[in-house]
């Protein structure tokens, strides 16, 4: 709406419209010729990565360098906008990321509200089992052991003790794309996924389906195995068949798709040819994706940004539209389905009273140009102002 004003009072939104009634006295910020938007939802990042070998960095640079890596990773995010995200794993700096949600939240340190996994869980030679080292090293996996639903579910209770707010389980990996036939095998059954299922809902008081378990999970038959077993979204997704995807809607189980990552990868790739595969998969999977949006998938926003420099992943929304999503539905993926994933449903992703105050500012419309959402000029998150230019 033209023009548009939200008051706010504390960390709460009290009214927001056309014309809102200010009591005297009330701080008027004129943000001029700029469309006020809720903060935006990133459901896949990782603030312990950056740019380089991620490997190198669980092995050169210790925990407490990464958990100060992983504050500043933070605070760019939030200045971009992102005023809540979903961490998916610390990549082997265990619980490490409790701590960084816990100073956001106390205000020592700026970000967005976060929700935090630890590590994720992966098979003994799986998907980040420190594949093509020397096994005489005995180079730590990035993530916790589980190799049974039992010792799945002994990892998520270690997890939740120190912390955690979910579960990711890496499912699929690793993938190969040879000849347009897209492969990932499947690391954990249906029936193992359930138990994390089950001891997720535990966690939660039996409340819901599956909310409290992710997925890297890439093709079939393991991302049909994940849907069944109902975890709460499946990230990436190049490859889900049709059953899947009904299931999906049926469900209402999210896919994240992190376009942005795969297009880094290929534009940063060491060699021509890895440059030209990862850009026949990115290909691939943006076909896949129009079927997905035409079965109905539900979709949430994730960038998988880390691997990328924070603070630019905005970008993922671009893509999503370059892909064949209209603007407003990705805007939607990005803070309705985002809030709902991550938990806060009713209380972030709009600009409504009673919601935290989590406002950003862009130039122009971005129901017309999406590219509006990498210009943000005016952050506040909780009712605190953290840019304004």
């Amino acid at each position: 709406m033209t023009p548009g004003e939200v008051l706010v009072e504390g960390q709460r939104i009290v009214a927001a419209g056309a014309h809102v009634d200010r009591p005297a006295g009330t701080e008027v910020i004129d943000l001029g010729d700029t469309t006020l938007m809720p903060g935006m939802i990133d459901a896949h990042v990782h603030l312990f990565l950056h740019v380089g070998a991620e490997d190198l960095q669980t092995i050169q640079e210790s925990v407490p360098q990464r958990t100060l890596i992983a504050a500043g990773a933070a605070k760019e995010d939030l200045m971009a906008g992102f005023t809540a995200e979903r961490d998916m794993g610390t990549e082997g700096a265990g619980c490490a990321d409790v701590a960084v949600r816990n100073a956001i939240n106390s205000g020592l340190i700026p970000g967005p509200r976060m929700r935090m996994s630890c590590n994720a869980i992966d098979l003994t030679g799986g998907h980040e089992d420190a594949i093509g080292y020397n096994p005489a090293q005995k180079v730590l996996s990035n993530a916790d052991y589980a190799d049974s639903a039992d010792e799945i579910v002994k990892v998520m209770r270690e997890q939740r003790k120190g912390g955690a707010d979910f579960t990711k389980i890496y499912e699929t990996g690793r993938d190969s794309y040879r000849n347009g036939v897209f492969n990932s095998p499947y690391q954990y059954t249906e029936a193992e996924l359930a138990a994390a299922v089950k001891e997720a809902e535990r966690f939660a008081g039996g409340v819901g389906s599956g909310k409290g378990v992710a997925v890297h999970a890439t093709g079939e038959p393991g991302t049909g195995y994940a849907v069944a077993a109902g975890v709460a979204s499946v990230d990436h997704g190049y490859q889900l068949s049709e059953s899947t995807m009904r299931m999906m809607k049926e469900k209402q189980i999210y896919a994240v798709p992190t376009f942005a990552i795969a297009e880094y990868f290929a534009d940063h790739a060491a060699t021509p040819e890895r440059a030209e595969r990862g850009r026949a998969e990115q290909a691939y999977h943006a076909a896949e994706f129009k079927k997905q949006l035409a079965a109905g998938v539900p979709m949430a926003m994730g960038s998988d940004v880390g691997p990328f420099p924070h603070g630019t992943q905005a970008h993922e929304l671009e893509l999503m539209v370059k892909y064949g999503m209209k603007p407003g539905d990705a805007l939607q993926a990005d803070m309705l389905n985002g809030a709902k994933l991550l938990g806060w449903g009713g209380q972030i992703g709009e600009l409504k009273a009673g919601y935290f105050a989590d406002v950003i500012a862009v130039p122009g419309n971005p129901l017309e140009d999406i590219s509006v959402t990498t210009k943000v000029s005016f952050v506040m998150k909780n009712g605190v102002i953290y840019k304004k230019q």
